[in-house]
């Protein structure tokens, strides 16, 4: 099985399990209500750093306070996020011996160790469940299995859900849709469609659920063959195609042709947008972003223009994603006019970008050395009154002193002072003894002096090779002419 634990791990249990139990401590029974001090007084030791796992065991034995379900509960929601996850680990583990805990608090605590990654912890809590024949819930599974998809033991999520029987846990349509979800989500798609082949019976009225997850999976992986026969599946068992389908496929499709087929990233992806139509969707702005992400990687600027216009043909309204991927495209391949054209654009069509709109293409510019489009980009930004430029501060100032702009550098500095902007960096930078300016690495004047001496000399060479070859015919014919 896969929850069986090594021996160095079985000696900690051990160690743990047979610690000696408090006598006449707690109360036995459950008491449905908690006092603040005693969960005060619990959330305390639990979530301090003073001592190791035995010194907090020591600590929780000289208590004296009444134990129950619903205070180790609350315990473990107060300090998930403070303490240790091996100290809260203790902390239940202790509680387990000296008060009859509920199923539900078993669940409660492996899903917080799930959700906070701690394989070790979760898994001694999922041999403990099923040891005790505890009932693991279907919420429980769902998120142990995404966990340990996620950690890349996918094999284990399956293992556990073949043996769902033995945790008391029912493998229905939820769970089936859980593990499936949870494998498709990181590319599995092909061990998600066996769990799918051998329990069919369980996929009724939860198919659409199914097949997009499966058709997520491959369009993961960007296997576009597999990924069109679940939509002809689809098709056949009567599900309904709606625009998630869709924009996952025309992802799929685009990211394939990104690597092996760039010509085609405009013509196939237009024909998906007709089939789409003919299927009564139309084709939003997140389609044709998803086409003008994958035309910026491949630098394709003519085709992400032409997109552009055919929304604005199409009466599809580009939103500030659309035009940041165009303008990006344009700053990457030098069309700096054309690219303050389409920023200028956005703006009078009143749209409102996200802060990164600006962050990413100040960056873009500062990285082709074209600082000052860049300076103008964040008076456009100041102009919105966004606020948050605390990082263009610290990418402008510096780069404009390294390229000798001191006096813009400072302005911006200044500026940033009198805003009461917090600055990443000293002033030092605005010394121009202490920054280095940038420095053309390759030395023009030199080269071009290299350039001017080349040729004389050549020329000499040339001069003194003709003189040896005139001299030895002259020879050659006064020999021809004694011969005679």
């Amino acid at each position: 099985m896969h929850f069986l634990f090594p021996p160095v791990r079985r000696r900690f249990l051990t160690q743990i399990i047979n610690t000696p139990k408090p006598k006449n401590i707690f109360h036995s029974r459950y008491s449905s209500t908690t006092t603040a001090p005693e969960l005060e007084e619990l959330c305390k030791v639990v979530s301090s750093s003073i001592g190791g796992l035995d010194d907090l065991e020591s600590s929780l034995n000289r208590l004296r306070l009444s134990l129950s379900s619903l205070l180790v509960t609350e315990v473990i929601k107060h300090c998930e996020n403070v303490a240790p996850t091996r100290r809260l680990l203790r902390f239940f583990l202790w509680s387990v011996k000296n008060f009859s805990l509920e199923d539900k608090d078993f669940n409660y605590a492996v899903r917080v160790f799930a959700a906070k990654k701690d394989h070790t912890a979760m898994e001694i809590l999922i041999s403990d469940l099923r040891n005790e024949g505890r009932r693991m819930e279907s919420q429980t599974f769902s998120v142990v299995a995404d966990m340990l998809v996620n950690l890349g033991r996918e094999d284990e999520a399956l293992g556990i859900f073949k043996n769902l029987e033995k945790f008391n846990c029912t493998r229905d349509s939820f769970s089936l849709t859980a593990i499936v979800n949870a494998l498709c989500a990181k590319g599995h798609a092909k061990k998600a469609e066996g769990v799918v082949y051998h329990h069919k019976d369980k996929i009724t009225g939860v198919e659409p659920c199914v097949y997009r997850s499966l058709l997520y999976g491959w369009s993961f992986q960007e296997n576009v063959k597999q990924a069109r026969r679940v939509i002809k599946e689809m098709k056949s068992a009567g599900v309904e195609l709606d625009l998630y389908c869709y924009n996952t496929f025309l992802r799929c499709l685009c990211g394939a042709n990104v690597k092996r087929n760039p010509s085609g990233l405009v013509p196939e992806a237009l024909n998906v947008m007709m089939e789409m139509r003919s299927h009564r969707i139309t084709p939003t702005s997140v389609s044709y972003n998803i086409l003008l992400s994958s035309l910026g990687k491949t630098r394709r600027v003519k085709e992400s223009c032409r997109i552009l216009d055919l929304m604005k043909k199409t009466s599809c309204a580009p939103d500030w994603i659309t035009y940041y991927l165009v303008a990006r495209v344009l700053y990457l391949t030098g069309r700096f006019g054309k690219g303050n054209m389409i920023v200028d654009e956005m703006i009078e069509q009143g749209l409102t970008p996200d802060r990164r709109f600006y962050y990413d293409l100040i960056g873009v510019l500062c990285g082709v050395e074209r600082v000052n489009f860049a300076v103008e980009l964040f008076e456009k930004m100041k102009r919105s009154s966004f606020g948050g430029y605390g990082p263009v501060y610290d990418v402008l100032i510096p780069k404009l002193c390294r390229e000798g702009n001191f006096e813009k550098g400072r302005e911006l500095w200044d500026e940033a002072v009198a805003s009461g902007v917090s600055i990443s960096f000293s002033s030092d930078v605005l010394d121009p003894s202490i920054t280095e300016v940038f420095k053309p690495t390759r030395k023009v004047e030199e080269f071009n002096l290299k350039e001017c001496k080349v040729p004389k000399n050549s020329v000499n060479m040339k001069q003194k090779i003709l003189k040896g070859k005139k001299g030895k015919k002259i020879v050659s014919n006064k020999k021809k002419y004694v011969s005679k």
